[in-house]
């Protein structure tokens, strides 16, 4: 990693483990960006982030993972991150998601309320990428959402990617929520193709084939996201 970033003429600096990144980031002016692994030993990924956002709340940082899924991405977006990038990846990859991580404007300091995690798949760049809402439409007669999305990645143009979510899905997740209704009403399901967006992303660091993509089923990574949106829910409302 060290060598392909300095290889584009970055000037770069490692450390070994947490304990070592804290001493040499200090009160972090010196620094453009951080990348940091989840896992390493004594002091996880996330630990060390929250203490680097604590010296300085606008960090920009790229938390870096071999885990399968997106499913981390909420935990740590609850505790500031924005950037991720998974192992095993390309130069090319790191380059890019390096390049999309210090064209971002800076975080908005604090740790983003649970309730707020699912919406903030769309702030993040994710090997790179990053999305936001541009339309959505529901096929009034067959009850299937289409959500189309721009997809942003430095050194590339701009491009969209068409998410469906077939009525027949829609009813999967009621069944496995055993509920009619669920939390946030139209906006879950917006909620749904932006994971099911970003999981893509994460999973294979390109866009969807032919710029489209079909929910077809409920994956494992898409029932525990709703298991994780309904402890939010519940969550929230023991607040209120």
């Amino acid at each position: 990693m060290r060598l392909a970033l300095q290889h584009v003429g970055y000037e770069v600096e490692t450390a070994s483990d947490g304990p070592e990144g804290l001493l040499k980031f200090r009160d972090g002016n010196d620094w453009d960006l951080i990348l940091l692994d989840q896992r390493m030993p004594g002091m996880s990924g996330i630990e060390v982030q929250k203490q680097i956002y604590a010296r300085r709340p606008d960090a920009k940082l790229i938390l870096i993972t071999a885990f399968g899924t997106i499913d981390l991405a909420l935990e740590a977006i609850q505790a500031g991150a924005s950037d991720f990038l998974r192992k095993p990846f390309t130069a090319d990859t790191l380059r890019a998601s390096v390049k999309s991580a210090l064209e971002r404007p800076p975080r908005n300091c604090g740790s983003v309320p649970v309730g707020m995690v699912c919406r903030e798949f769309t702030r993040t760049t994710i090997n790179g990428f990053s999305f936001e809402v541009a339309d959505e439409a529901m096929d009034e007669k067959s009850g299937d959402i289409a959500m189309k999305f721009n997809v942003h990645r430095a050194n590339e143009p701009q491009g969209n990617v068409r998410v469906m979510l077939p009525a027949y899905v829609q009813e999967l997740v009621k069944a496995h929520i055993d509920s009619d209704y669920v939390p946030g009403g139209q906006r879950f399901w917006h909620a749904m193709c932006e994971e099911a967006l970003a999981n893509h992303l994460w999973q294979n660091a390109q866009v969807p084939s032919g710029n489209e993509l079909r929910i077809e089923d409920l994956s494992s990574s898409l029932e525990r996201w709703l298991d994780s949106m309904l402890t939010v829910s519940m969550t929230d409302d023991n607040a209120r």
